[in-house]
């Protein structure tokens, strides 16, 4: 087994150490280490080494939608964008609601080699909220999956919702909600507010999303089950959550880069691009959001990377397909909204894109601390680079980023997956 010497780099943000990877493990980690026998020397000065990042929301779109994406193409995305593991939603076709398509999906990711690929199980069957999937079959699979998720639809069925929640606690199982009440939202394209009104597009109210997070943290607490808020998107969601913590009950929540970043008022160019489900809030909502992130209440950061094909994008607004391709471009928006403004440090970043989402998705040898005998998952980023993002050169099969001509900061120079380089200078190994 190679090993590789990584020299200099400011390890969660701190001081500059070396760190030696021998094999699929973390060997030492000081100052001053010698080179011997290390095959590979980064010199990593300023380079910040974080753990692997762990994406709790990633539509990967294999099996059935693969003229978007494949987990091949998603994984490649995900090393670029410094992730060493994904977590794969389950509304593909067939829905991965079955012990036999979650294990499709993880055999997929095993060979791709770019990242591993943790299945997120579908609650109920077809996603159709009628009828438990088979969630027991899930878990006991050889993908041992413990994330459940309608994602893309709402678990809108109080009491389909509450035997979920009774069900996953025989394996310390944990149902992902996608917030989003569907009769609240019949027709809707948009935030609701100012510039649906002006626009004359139908609103997307914030009382969708907020009365499900309300229902579900108390069947939560009433069953004593785990519920992780997907994709949190307003201020009162905001106090929900922070709310429902205060009680001790077991709630997380997650929040997209794009959430941290843009708002409605992107809507008024009618690019298709900005269409995105929940849609984008306010600014007010942006800036709960960021706090909240910072001071914990939401957990951590999920891309909800949702890739489209051209023409699902390039249409006029009310056709176009929802959603955002997120992986490559996360960590910098990540930098320019919570770093650069002095609401997180390195090792808080570390925290929410690494640690706390591999703990809420119970996900072994990811998200652990950067030392001696720990697997060499990491990430390491040069802070100081700043450049446009070109979709022309994403990894991801999809190139539908509201990002492109943007300037960002950061980039990944290098990714490891158990002491195997996926990255190199910024491009795949």
């Amino acid at each position: 087994m190679s090993k590789i010497l990584i020299r200099g780099a400011r390890v969660l943000g701190g001081e500059a150490q070396d760190v030696l990877i021998d094999g699929e493990t973390i060997a030492r980690v000081g100052t001053g280490l010698p080179a011997d026998g290390a095959t590979t020397v980064i010199e990593a000065e300023g380079r910040i080494l974080l753990p692997g990042l762990v994406d709790l929301h990633t539509h990967l779109r294999e099996p059935g939608r693969e003229d978007s994406e494949t987990v091949l193409t998603g994984t490649k995305a995900a090393a670029v964008g410094g992730f060493t593991a994904v977590h794969a939603m389950a509304n593909t076709f067939p829905v991965a609601d079955t012990a036999g398509v979650v294990e499709q999906v993880w055999r997929l990711g095993r060979e791709s080699g770019y990242c591993d690929v943790q299945p997120v199980g579908a609650v109920t069957v077809g996603l159709e909220g009628k009828h438990l999937a088979e969630l027991g079959a899930m878990n006991d699979s050889a993908a041992a999956v413990r994330v459940f998720s309608d994602d893309g639809k709402c678990v809108d069925d109080a009491v389909i919702m509450r035997r979920a929640l009774e069900y996953v606690k025989a394996f310390d199982g944990v149902i992902a909600q996608h917030a989003q009440e569907p009769r609240l939202t019949e027709g809707a394209q948009m935030n609701e507010g100012i510039v649906s009104a002006e626009l004359g597009l139908g609103g997307w109210p914030a009382v969708a999303e907020e009365s499900i997070i309300a229902r579900d943290v108390l069947l939560a607490a009433h069953v004593g089950s785990r519920v992780h808020i997907c994709h949190l998107s307003t201020a009162g969601s905001v106090e929900l959550v922070r709310w429902a913590k205060s009680k001790g009950w077991n709630v997380t929540a997650e929040v997209t880069p794009h959430h941290l970043l843009l708002t409605d008022e992107l809507v008024r160019s009618y690019n298709p691009v900005y269409k995105v489900n929940p849609p984008l809030r306010t600014e007010a909502d942006v800036t709960a959001l960021r706090e909240a992130l910072a001071d914990g209440t939401i957990d951590c950061v999920a891309t909800d990377h949702a890739p489209h094909p051209h023409e699902d994008k390039d249409c006029e607004w009310a056709a176009a397909a929802m959603g955002m391709v997120g992986l490559e471009t996360a960590l910098s928006v990540v930098q320019e909204t919570m770093v650069e403004t002095g609401l997180l440090d390195w090792a808080g970043v570390a925290d929410r894109m690494s640690f706390r989402p591999a703990r809420i998705g119970r996900l072994d040898g990811h998200g652990r601390p950067v030392s001696a005998g720990e697997p060499a998952n990491l990430t390491l980023v040069d802070p100081a680079y700043r450049g446009a993002v070109d979709p022309a050169g994403f990894a991801s099969r999809s190139r539908n980023t509201p990002y492109e001509g943007r300037e960002l900061p950061g980039r990944v120079t290098h990714t490891f997956l158990r002491g195997r380089a996926t990255v190199v200078d910024g491009n795949l190994a």
